[in-house]
């Protein structure tokens, strides 16, 4: 408040001026292009032989 008693009030906002680039995001897990999940649907897999797969696809894709 100034001597008068009165507020000073700020009545604009202005969008800020910089401009920040951005890199697109490599897609992480499962290749679309390689992948056919119809075939894989069609395997009809049991529970256990679905955990030890995904498990053995897991271990490969971090041993790149």
């Amino acid at each position: 408040m100034n001597a008068k008693g009165k507020k000073s009030k700020i009545d604009k906002v202005e969008e800020a001026a910089a401009a920040y680039e951005f890199s697109k995001q490599k897609q992480q897990g499962i290749d679309h292009a390689t992948f056919d999940f119809d075939a894989e649907f069609e395997k009809g897999l049991t529970v256990e032989e679905a955990k030890a797969e995904s498990i053995r696809r897991i271990r490969e894709w971090w041993g790149k």
